[in-house]
């Protein structure tokens, strides 16, 4: 891995769902590189809280935890000024949080829908609109966590699915709209790191069999690649990078 030390001083990020699993791996690692993090959470404040005390552990008053529903429309707004009166400043959005559950074609509810969409589709964008002009000042960059799945449709999600190609599309999208001074990337993870409560350990197996490299990638590996994509280069924007162990190589 390359040597990011120091190379995000001075920058504040705002990780969404930054209390555990990949957005608290994605935390740490931008962290390490010298940037100050606001952790926002949702239910998860003891995890948040244990987070955020760690970070400032290591590097005092450097790591802040931010309550909101970003499925509450309303309450978006409300969320961007909080995160820009920490630092009156921000170079970097990491949309991270999801929602993540099967929808079998006939059992589809108008709930599930309005769900899967706010929180991998809808927040993203609205909280990208809202930072935007403060992203702008400081030349700054998005990424978001996306998923093989908005191009390889996963069975029984298709809400999901379908939420997350909006998701994809929206890289594209705000890349072209918010250039030059705001790059807009993604990074699609595969099998990551195993849903809680979720697949048993035959549906994992298959799940094993169809990645050439045999292993999920675990949060580090995705992380890294959203590290790579804030401080690894300043010339990539509009591109989702897969990490996926070659899954979506297969057919």
């Amino acid at each position: 891995m390359f040597d990011y030390r120091h190379q995000l001083d001075g920058r504040i990020a705002l990780i969404t769902g930054a209390a555990a699993r990949i957005g608290a791996s994605t935390a740490r690692y931008l962290h390490a590189a010298g940037c100050d993090v606001i952790l926002h959470y949702r239910h998860s404040a003891e995890r948040a809280q244990v987070l955020a005390t760690e970070l400032n552990d290591e590097r005092p008053d450097s790591a802040f935890t931010l309550q909101g529903d970003l499925a509450d429309m309303p309450h978006i707004e409300g969320l961007a000024r909080e995160a820009l009166a920490i630092r009156e400043r921000l170079d970097i959005l990491i949309n991270n949080a999801s929602s993540y559950y099967p929808t079998p074609v006939g059992s589809i509810t108008q709930e599930q829908w309005d769900d899967l969409f706010a929180s991998n589709a809808r927040a993203p964008l609205f909280l990208s609109q809202a930072l935007a002009p403060a992203l702008k000042e400081r030349r700054g960059c998005i990424v978001n966590l996306v998923d093989i799945h908005a191009n390889r449709p996963n069975a029984d999600h298709p809400v999901y699915s379908m939420a997350k190609a909006a998701n994809a599309m929206m890289v594209k999208a705000l890349a072209r709209d918010l250039a030059p001074e705001v790059r807009v990337n993604g990074v699609a993870p595969g099998a990551a790191l195993w849903p809680e409560h979720y697949f048993d350990d035959a549906d994992r197996q298959e799940i094993l069999r169809r990645i050439p490299l045999g292993r999920p990638a675990g949060a580090e590996q995705i992380a890294q690649a959203v590290l790579f994509m804030v401080a690894g280069t300043d010339y990539v924007t509009g591109q989702i990078l897969a990490v996926d162990g070659g899954r979506s190589a297969q057919q």
